[in-house]
């Protein structure tokens, strides 16, 4: 049985794989294709039609009538004190409970901070240039940090505490002075994004201990009441976000702030029944964010971690989906890691290095392993010997939930020990700091990705705003274990996509076969005609593998193959059956946003429109 993914669900069927079990122009060392054998493991059924990448329902916590009575007066207009205690005076704004939260910062953007300069992707903004107006044009990192206020994290990963109260008090002010809910209005200019509001206000209430601890009782009423103001605000235009991330903020701020302010337990039964409701928009069945981004990944975890440590601030208990949704949410995000721990650069995403993962993995009290075969989500991983290889076997995400999404269909990245041997650009999300704004699109485009292009262009289109347009919208997925004399000795992935079919006619079908000691990887991307019968013509291709930061490259005088040198001592040779190899430059992106010149290697010419094959061996020689 192989699955047809559709950009918004599978379709089981059965098909046949490409030419059914035969051997490729390059023969695994030490195998002969006749003696391997493929079939599917048994733990891999096919997806329920039903269920297939189909949006996770969350029902609202469980409640009394009288609570569901309470939850839809506060959904109608009617204030938590009224609804708390109707003969009493509202209670003065102040703080229920001290959070402690598990999600360590940035030390070293802390420290920045009190030398008086944001640090953002490598870029320092002072404190004193810096425009907190809501109107002020930002690039997007710096826009989400001082409006967002996710510099108080980091800032509380830098001790000295009486230090670090003194720079959040000053910003803190700087930015009230021309965004103080009681002098402008609210809900105009970038402050007031969903998204920002959501961190902020979240951010005020977990790391309150630095805005609320000085002497100045006026400015603490200050905050005090802008939280309030700004909690209110969320409650009436929370469903407005565009961006469902930009939704959970508003949603994890909302519950937070009836769990921490007085008379908010109408607002956190409001809060909760909304949480659910957006959790299940945000993330499918196995448990990857619909954006296919690692970083959305990471953010949503972030921010439940951060939500349940208020409930345990409050001696309360989360609701069953939060708890639920964190138990989902991690073993997709561990399947993006690479074998030295840090992220693969997918949809937008930079290296993360292993120490983020591993924190952000140990806030989430969650122990999981990788999944191998996200396939709803979209991405197969293969863990053999020292090396990961990691496959994008999905549609791009639709565009509504796309944040910087990328033509990446197809593509892959190879690594080997602490090592990456093939890697995609990655870092759009980064752009604004070190990586320049004007090549943002161009990191989202196929040709930045390891795969094959043709005529120039992208599988996807890649639009402004990090959305996607028409382009790929199918995708058929086939995973199987090759075995020899009784044992297994690699695993097989076929994909194709028909990306390229109404332009060219043509489908790029990749298949990848990794041997089960990592050693080797051997592949072969084919261009099949789409319909019966293949046009007439020929068309540009570009077949390429962009080489990781720390490899060292020397071209075969044949020109057919390439030697990759590691840092570790190791060998590796990379052989292109029939085609010419050239080297080019290329960049890739770190997870601190901090571009790297490298190299890549390409195999391009005119192929036939009624056809063509190209296959290629990546094998470890010492």
């Amino acid at each position: 049985m192989n699955e047809v993914a559709s950009r918004n669900r599978f379709v089981v069927e059965p098909v046949e794989p490409v030419g059914g079990p035969r051997a490729m122009a390059i023969p695994l060392a030490s195998d002969t294709p006749e003696a391997l054998v493929e079939h599917a493991p048994p733990a891999e059924r096919p997806i329920e039609p039903g269920r297939a990448l189909a949006i996770a329902d969350f029902d609202p916590p469980a409640t009394t009538l009288s609570e569901r009575i309470v939850r839809l007066a506060y959904r109608f207009g009617v204030s938590g004190p009224t609804l708390v205690a109707p003969f009493r005076k509202p209670a003065r704004p102040r703080l229920l409970a001290t959070v402690e939260s598990p999600l360590a910062g940035d030390r070293v953007a802390g420290m920045a901070l009190r030398a008086g300069h944001f640090l953002v992707h490598g870029v320092k903004a002072p404190i004193t240039q810096v425009d907190f107006s809501p109107a002020a044009k930002l690039s997007w990192p710096l826009e989400r940090t001082i409006h967002g206020f996710t510099w108080l994290r980091d800032l509380e990963a830098s001790p000295p505490r009486a230090q670090c109260q003194h720079v959040a008090e000053r910003v803190m002010l700087a930015w009230l002075e021309v965004n103080d809910t009681g002098k402008t209005p609210m809900g105009k200019g970038w402050a007031w994004n969903i998204g920002h509001a959501g961190y902020r206000l979240l951010g005020w209430l977990v790391h309150a201990p630095l805005i609320l601890s000085g002497p100045d009782k006026a400015l603490r009423a200050r905050i005090l009441r802008s939280a309030a103001d700004t909690a209110r605000w969320l409650d009436r235009n929370v469903g407005k976000a565009s961006d469902p991330l930009d939704t959970l903020a508003g949603w994890c701020a909302i519950v937070a702030a009836g769990l921490l302010l007085p008379d908010g337990k109408p607002r956190r039964l409001f809060g909760e029944a909304g949480l659910a409701r957006t959790l299940g928009e945000l993330v499918g069945n196995d448990g990857g964010v619909l954006s296919r981004s690692a970083l959305a990944q990471m953010e949503a975890i972030g921010l439940l971690v951060e939500l349940s440590a208020c409930y345990r601030a409050t001696r309360c208990d989360p609701p069953q989906a939060v708890e639920a949704v964190l138990q989902t949410l991690v073993p997709p995000l561990l399947a993006l890691t690479h074998a030295d721990g840090g992220l693969g650069n997918w949809q937008g995403a930079g290296a993360v290095p292993a120490e983020r993962i591993a924190a952000l993995v140990q806030a989430s009290r969650v122990r999981a392993r990788p999944l191998r075969d996200a396939r709803q989500w979209g991405y197969q991983r293969v863990a053999a010997g020292k090396s990961v290889l990691q496959f994008d076997a999905a549609p791009p995400p639709l565009a509504r939930q796309a944040r910087h999404g990328c033509a990446s269909t197809l593509a892959f990245e190879l690594s080997h020990g602490e090592h990456r041997l093939i890697v995609n650009c990655g870092g759009a999300a980064f752009a604004g700091g070190q990586v320049p704004a004007r090549i943002e699109q161009g990191l989202r485009a196929t040709a930045a990705h390891s795969t094959l292009v043709l005529g120039d262009a992208n599988s996807t289109a890649v639009l402004v705003g990090g959305k996607l347009g028409s382009g790929v919208g199918e995708v058929e997925v086939d995973r199987r274990m090759l075995t020899a004399g009784g044992g297994t000795v690699a695993t097989r992935l076929e994909a194709s996509h028909d990306g390229y079919a109404s332009r060219f006619g043509l489908v790029h079908r990749r298949i990848l076969i990794m041997r089960d000691d990592g050693t080797e990887l051997r592949g072969e991307d084919l261009l099949v005609p789409a319909g019966r019968k293949g046009r007439r013509g020929k068309v540009p291709y570009a077949l390429r593998f962009h080489l990781g930061p720390s490899v060292d490259v020397a071209l075969a005088d044949s020109g057919r193959g390439a030697t990759l040198a590691l840092p570790d001592g190791s060998y590796w040779q990379f052989l292109a059956v029939d085609h010419q190899l050239e080297l080019e430059e290329s960049l890739w992106v770190d997870g601190d946003g901090r571009p790297h010149p490298v190299q890549q290697l390409v195999m391009q010419g005119l192929a036939s429109r009624g056809g063509a094959s190209f296959s290629w061996l990546l094998k470890k020689i010492r």
